[in-house]
């Protein structure tokens, strides 16, 4: 997989360690783009730290299952997130980074190395040796059913889409980006990210807008527990 000017192959092409940066909410899927603002020194010293190396970064939510009230820079965090690679970015004249990521693959924290730094280096492995093929389970995604669903969400929310692009687009970038700008809450965002292939994940997705075009008609609030 060519991700910006460097090829992943495997597994084994991704390291052991990585600056982390957790953000709620947001999710990267591989070959995804993520565009981000940075602005906080320990985040910016991160950045120039990857961009001396390797140009990675992994993108992982804050355990969204505990009461708040760790210290920051402490809260414990999902198990699995993304390996991003800086793929442009620019500096705003002001002291902020604005960059975009490409999602690389997935992985599972498995610890975190005290490396007295700013931000903080999680040990992972990277054991999801599908998120480097291309297009990988297209073949079993029922993309009439997704495409249904994702048409009543529009009419429910009176929004258009560009129907040609999505037609051009492929299922898995259809599916993926689609489940990147979800509007849904981080529960929701980590089952998408945890889905363990596209078929499942376009599944969740529909059963996640089919909740919340339910409960909306019911005025209630949507939820995953």
């Amino acid at each position: 997989m060519q991700v910006g000017n460097a090829s992943y192959v495997g597994p084994a092409d991704l390291p052991g360690e990585l600056p982390l940066f957790p953000l709620k909410g947001v999710l990267l899927l591989p070959r995804g783009l993520l565009p981000l603002i940075v602005f906080e020194p320990r985040y910016l010293a991160m950045v120039d730290a990857a961009l001396a190396g390797n140009r990675l970064i992994g993108i992982i939510q804050p355990r969204f299952d505990l009461e708040d009230g760790a210290e920051e820079g402490a809260a414990p965090l999902c198990g699995v997130g993304t390996v991003g690679r800086i793929t442009a970015i620019a500096e705003t004249g002001d002291g902020r980074y604005q960059m975009t990521l490409t999602g690389v693959c997935r992985f599972r924290l498995k610890g975190e190395a005290s490396a007295g730094l700013p931000y903080r280096i999680g040990q992972i492995t990277c054991d999801f040796p599908t998120d480097f093929e291309l297009r990988a389970g297209e073949e079993e995604v029922d993309r009439s059913a997704f495409l249904s669903v994702f048409e009543a969400y529009l009419d429910a929310n009176e929004m258009e889409a560009d129907w040609e692009a999505v037609e051009k687009a492929s299922t898995e970038a259809l599916i993926n980006t689609l489940s990147m700008m979800s509007p849904y809450g981080a529960a929701e965002k980590q089952a998408l990210l945890e889905a363990p292939d596209l078929k499942t994940r376009a599944e969740t997705l529909i059963a996640i807008t089919e909740i919340t075009l339910a409960r909306a008609a019911n005025d209630t609030p949507t939820t995953i527990n």
